[in-house]
């Protein structure tokens, strides 16, 4: 682990972004953070549990695009069909926006709001750099790794192919352009316990 943060003074309750290229391990530091006592927000995640059958964002997914998106059997959504709908209609793309960002903004104040005082917010948020949200934290957390071993967990863990692999590496921001943002750089070029390891110790910096 890395800490690139100049000294600052203490405050109540500290925002944290949390982020790394794809397959470098963020989701592991996220629910290691979740585990220590941080609020974690992954709206990725939010928005998939919204759209769980009975969940608000389901019944407003049916109710504007219909139930060729539902599956008949189960009631899950069918997001392969949803996503032929909206990625070929920017109108449905921006009405399935408006049906699922007000949710998650909902949820996430929510979420704060029950956040106990001196509380750690962690925000999850894959393109946090790209974005330019890392402007907003008080810190920003980077998760790396080893282009190769990321594609290597690619195509082991997720079926990808090499090339596959590395065109999505690459659509995202580089390693130089993520610590440049950082404060504190997390490696994880080793093995889980080493990466657990650097942030369990980062976390007994922040809680003293």
């Amino acid at each position: 682990m890395t800490d690139t943060r100049s000294a600052e003074s203490s405050r109540a309750t500290e925002t944290v972004g949390l982020t790394g290229g794809i397959a470098s391990g963020k989701s592991t530091v996220s629910r290691r953070l979740a585990e220590l006592g941080a609020v974690v927000i992954d709206a990725d995640a939010i928005a998939r549990e919204l759209q769980k059958p009975g969940e608000r964002g389901h019944t407003a997914i049916q109710e504007h695009f219909g139930t060729s998106v539902i599956d008949p059997q189960t009631g899950e959504l069918l997001r392969q069909e949803l996503a032929n709908i909206v990625f070929n209609d920017e109108l449905q793309l921006q009405a399935l926006n408006g049906i699922i960002h007000p949710l998650v903004r909902d949820e996430t104040a929510r979420l704060i709001a029950g956040a106990a005082p001196g509380s750690v917010i962690v925000y999850d948020m894959p393109l946090l750099v790209e974005t330019g949200q890392h402007r907003d934290m008080d810190q920003v957390l980077v998760v790396e790794a080893p282009i190769g071993e990321r594609v290597r967990r690619m195509v082991t863990d997720r079926g990808m192919g090499p090339d596959d692999a590395r065109r999505r590496i690459a659509a995202q921001a580089t390693d130089a352009q993520r610590r440049a943002a950082a404060t504190t750089v997390f490696d994880n070029s080793g093995t889980v316990a080493d990466l657990l390891r650097q942030v369990d110790d980062w976390w007994r910096s922040q809680r003293g």
